[in-house]
């Protein structure tokens, strides 16, 4: 495994969320991956879906979101409300994708990438959390999120 120092221009390829699907690229720069995963454009309402799915996205175990009728949302990571005014698309995208790239003792799981996973169900192995359009629609939410 790579030490988690960011490296700008570093392509790190990803599988898209069917094993036989073709690998997505993408490029991190700095704190971010500025492109939007394979050009895809999100959808704010499927973000916000994938947000608030307990089974899918499962956000709310460790965030909050301003959802107030959603109740039982986790404080062990930080706030959403407001994250789209302090941090950008590519911002996000990175830390969906894999927050350990910014910090290597984040409890934040990697959502699109697959390789170095330890304990992983075989069902869900070479498989990311969510696709590269769940990952665009998420990130389009996010982004939406600007009043704290």
């Amino acid at each position: 495994m790579r030490p988690a120092a960011i490296r700008p221009a570093l392509i790190v390829l990803a599988l898209a969320s069917a094993p036989a699907a073709a690998l997505e690229a993408y490029e991190v720069v700095g704190d971010a991956i500025p492109a939007p995963l394979g050009g895809r454009i999100g959808d704010p309402e499927r973000g916000r879906a994938l947000v608030l799915d307990r089974t899918q996205g499962n956000c709310l175990i460790c965030h909050q979101v301003p959802e107030p009728n959603e109740p039982f949302q986790g404080t062990i990571g930080p706030d959403l409300a407001g994250v789209g005014a302090r941090l950008d698309a590519g911002q996000l995208r990175l830390r969906l994708v894999d927050a350990g790239r910014l910090n290597p003792q984040t409890v934040m799981p990697p959502y699109f990438r697959v390789e170095g996973l330890r304990d992983v169900a075989p069902a869900f192995r070479d498989r990311p959390a969510l696709n590269a359009q769940e990952i665009e629609d998420v990130v389009t939410y996010l982004a939406s999120l600007r009043a704290p």
